[in-house]
């Protein structure tokens, strides 16, 4: 049929501005669609995919990134245990928020799981061979090797939190100070009168700050912080179990405590659940992440609401435009830090 002669024939292939023009969309348009993006309309998805039908359109990422010096991949690295990866949802929510980023960007996304130093080491040299064009670093420890790495091989990076109040990489971080500071103050305005707090791994920015706002509450309060009440875990389910479980061994007669994660409070709930403390009666109990986990406690968790999944999307956007300016960076790099804020629930 003529009316839908396939336009590249005998001249080369069909262009993604070829397809555009014919749907009537802009080349942007035509990406999102190739790439299963949610943000666009039923009858614009029709019309370019009737497009790229009568057209005979093949998208092309290999000869695209060759000619643009680029490897058309970014990499997502989480160096924890799939354990940990399955298990809390802060990571889910960052993957679908960097996902639903990336779908607009028209990149291929590489998540790479490091659990040993062979694993690292073997992701350096994939790495230096530049075979992506940026890296979004997640669960950042003080002594994470691979944000330097990167800074050296001159590969654009993003850190998901900061290894310190001085970090020199790109960033995108939750107010965790603030944010466990509200926790606090919320229970000593409750009458709490033995707040304790279970910890993040201190090797982690992220959990030093959430510590730090624990004991500005308490000052603002007249209180000296006991450091009996204080319990370092590893943001896990069985980290928060052992923690109150000491919690309990040191202070029996504490009446709240704050976790620095959801799962840490599932965790401590369950303890507590077994000594026969009541929540929120005995013990109140709050959280940090606003997870589904703290929705579907029993009863219902406080916590610190951090805008994961908009993290996630916040990191790839840093990302792209460290990308785009590679070649003229200056020192001043992009940090950015997202608001808190309390959700108080029955458990408090």
């Amino acid at each position: 049929m003529a009316g839908t002669r396939r336009r590249g024939a005998g001249r080369g292939r069909p262009t993604l501005e070829e397809v555009a023009a014919r749907a009537g969309v802009g080349r942007g348009t035509v990406s999102r669609v190739i790439n299963g993006s949610p943000r666009v309309s039923d009858r614009t998805r029709v019309a370019v995919q009737r497009a790229v039908a009568e057209l005979g359109y093949v998208p092309n990422r290999v000869a695209r990134a060759l000619a643009a010096n680029r490897a058309d991949a970014v990499a997502l690295v989480i160096p924890e245990p799939e354990t940990r990866l399955f298990a809390e949802p802060y990571f889910s929510d960052i993957i679908r928020g960097v996902g639903a980023e990336l779908a607009d960007a028209d990149l291929q996304l590489l998540l790479t799981l490091i659990r040993t130093p062979k694993e690292r080491q073997r992701f350096a040299d994939y790495l230096s061979a530049h075979r992506v064009d940026g890296v979004l670093l997640v669960s950042v420890h003080a002594d994470d090797p691979l944000p330097d790495l990167l800074e050296r091989i001159e590969i654009p990076a993003v850190l998901s939190g900061r290894r310190s109040a001085h970090e020199s990489v790109p960033y995108v971080d939750s107010d965790n100070t603030g944010g466990a500071r509200a926790a606090v103050e919320h229970l000593v305005e409750r009458g709490r009168s033995t707040v304790a707090t279970i910890t993040g791994p201190l090797d982690m920015y992220a959990a030093r700050c959430r510590l730090d706002g624990y004991r500005a509450a308490l000052r603002a309060a007249g209180r000296e912080a006991d450091p009996a009440l204080a319990v370092a875990a590893d943001f896990t389910e069985e980290g928060g179990r052992r923690a109150m479980r000491e919690l309990l061994n040191r202070r029996p007669g504490l009446d709240a405590v704050f976790a620095a994660s959801d799962v840490m409070a599932a965790g401590a709930r369950q303890v507590l659940r077994e000594a026969g403390r009541r929540v929120p009666d005995d013990v109140a109990l709050v959280g940090f992440e606003d997870s589904a986990v703290a929705r579907h406690m029993d009863p219902p968790l406080t916590s610190v609401r951090q805008a994961t999944e908009e993290m996630g999307r916040a990191m790839v956007r840093v990302l792209l435009d460290e990308i785009e300016g590679a070649a003229e960076r200056t020192a001043a790099r992009p940090q950015l830090v997202l608001p808190t804020r309390l959700v108080v629930r029955a458990s408090s």
